[in-house]
């Protein structure tokens, strides 16, 4: 007897286990208007990460300070009666359990074909969530409020996440992408999207195929690209490679070096504690501070400050086919200047420093002549060459 009811016991304790990872969900089904609405809610329990999988349907997570994984689904259906609405819900399935440490939201449409019903999923999770994954194949995703990973993918849908403390991984096919605050890595991806980052600690990668890209700040290095749209950074801590085939480019305080390239757009940096390389196919390019530049344009003029620094020091080439060069240099800057205009017809280098010789080599008039210059400030150092084949130079003193 005493061992049947050990058993007996034991039981029990397994029935009430298995109770308590029992998924609850209500359903109800009413009229908002002249739609059906179906609401389902639910909670999976306590878990770590969480998965989304829909086929269609958008999605927002929001981090909190319950305990448990919760979720409200609202579905409409445009028909006439509460019988037809009732068969449509039926076309997109909605499944949620729990597996493991693991809680998962997967919807799919029956047949393969009808998405109409895949609805707005609100999901609530606790804060500390290790990981959120989240995939629909059409539809917009946020999430906001969690210490975890987040990784989102959406077929073309705007997605939107902030306060997120561990990586973020991003891919739609066309929408916006919205980055408020990160603690670590972001890895953004849209096919043809706007993308907007606010702040992160980790490096950035962001890629659009033809929308704009900004960055507010970011506290390591940054690869920013764009098919065609413009490109715009507020401050960086660390390296910036940016790349538009068309567009723009915009860099404010960058405390390391960058490399700029753009199709047809203009250029202006503020400041960079490294070296800076910019390549334009088209445009004007202003960089107003740097240790050393390598700068080319097509067709566009070329203003460029370059400051002493105590780091390592290298070769600057300013270089336009078509415009004028102005060279702003630091009164205890050593190095030494080569220019030239190839094809004169009229232009002239012009400098405020006295050590800077400037030669004018007459050619068969009236046709063209080439004016060089050569000199070396404070015994000389890098070479900085600037060259134009028609346009002027100027070289004159930082602050003036």
């Amino acid at each position: 007897m005493k061992r049947i009811l050990k058993f007996a016991g034991v039981a029990v304790v397994a029935v009430g286990t298995l109770a308590s990872l029992a998924v609850c969900q209500e359903s109800r089904v009413y009229r908002e208007g002249s739609n059906w609405v179906q609401e389902i809610t639910g909670d999976l329990g306590g878990a770590r990460n969480l998965r989304v999988k829909l086929e269609a349907g958008s999605v927002r997570v929001e981090g909190g300070s319950q305990s448990s994984v919760s979720y409200v689904i609202h579905r409409r259906a445009y028909t006439s009666s509460e019988q037809k609405a009732r068969r449509e819900f039926e076309t997109y399935k909605v499944e949620t359990y729990l597996r493991g440490d693991t809680a998962f939201i997967v919807g799919h449409s029956r047949g393969g074909n009808n998405r109409q019903c895949a609805g707005d999923f609100v999901i609530r999770v606790p804060r500390n969530m290790e990981l959120t994954k989240v995939e629909t194949d059409g539809g917009s995703v946020s999430a906001i409020g969690i210490t975890g990973r987040a990784e989102i993918e959406s077929g073309g849908g705007s997605i939107r996440v902030d306060d997120i403390g561990g990586a973020v991984t991003v891919e739609t096919g066309g929408g916006t992408i919205d980055v408020g605050n990160v603690g670590s890595d972001v890895n953004l991806q849209t096919g043809g999207g706007n993308i907007k980052i606010v702040s992160a600690k980790g490096k950035i990668i962001a890629e659009s195929g033809a929308g704009s890209v900004v960055l507010l700040s970011g506290l390591q290095g940054a690869v920013l690209q764009t098919g065609a749209g413009s490109i715009r950074v507020e401050k960086c801590a660390g390296k910036v490679r940016a790349t538009t085939g068309g567009g723009s480019v915009d860099l404010g305080e960058i405390g390391a070096g960058a490399e700029i390239e753009s199709g047809a757009g203009s250029i202006r940096l503020t400041s960079a504690k490294g070296p800076v390389q910019v390549q334009t196919g088209g445009g004007s390019i202003q960089l107003d501070g740097a240790p050393s530049v390598r700068a080319e344009t097509a067709a566009g003029g070329i203003i460029a400050k370059i400051l002493s620094s105590s780091g390592e020091r290298s070769d600057s080439v300013l270089e336009t086919v078509a415009g004028d060069i102005t060279v702003y240099l630091s009164d205890n800057l050593p190095v030494s200047i080569r220019a030239a205009i190839e094809l004169a017809n009229g232009h002239n280098i012009r400098s405020e420093f006295a050590d800077i010789h400037v030669l004018s080599e007459a050619g068969s008039w009236p046709g063209p002549r080439t004016v060089t210059a050569e000199g070396q400030l404070n015994g000389g150092g890098p070479v900085l060459k600037v060259r134009t084949s028609s346009g002027n130079i100027n070289f004159r003193r930082v602050g003036h």
